[in-house]
């Protein structure tokens, strides 16, 4: 991911999900924004109850590899908080998700 599509300020983080609703599938809670903007952003979170720290960068990592493989539109900010059984989730499982996610909230181009 771009540094420009990365949220990581916290009072955004707390700005984004206090002004929105949150949208629950499986092991990931997400929350929208849209925006008048030139460009998308996503934010990550993963708890300290997920594990330690090596298995919680191991998910953001594969969280950040799943967003990469895709094409958003443009003007939105985006959160995606992870629950705690993402562990026994495969990087498939995790994919196929997501695509499911991403497109109910319409955020890829249509081809």
């Amino acid at each position: 991911m771009k540094k420009i599509n990365i949220l990581k300020k916290n009072y955004e983080f707390n700005r984004i999900i206090n002004e929105n609703k949150p949208f629950k599938y499986k092991n990931y809670i997400v929350y929208l924004e849209k925006k008048n903007q030139d460009f998308y952003t996503f934010g990550i979170s993963v708890g300290k109850k997920i594990g330690k720290a090596v298995v919680r960068n191991k998910v953001k990592r594969r969280i950040k590899d799943i967003i990469d493989d895709f094409d958003y539109q443009n003007g939105f900010n985006c959160i995606i908080i992870v629950r705690k059984n993402i562990i026994f989730d495969s990087y498939d499982d995790m994919k196929k998700d997501l695509n499911y996610i991403f497109r109910t909230l319409f955020l890829l181009k249509e081809n």
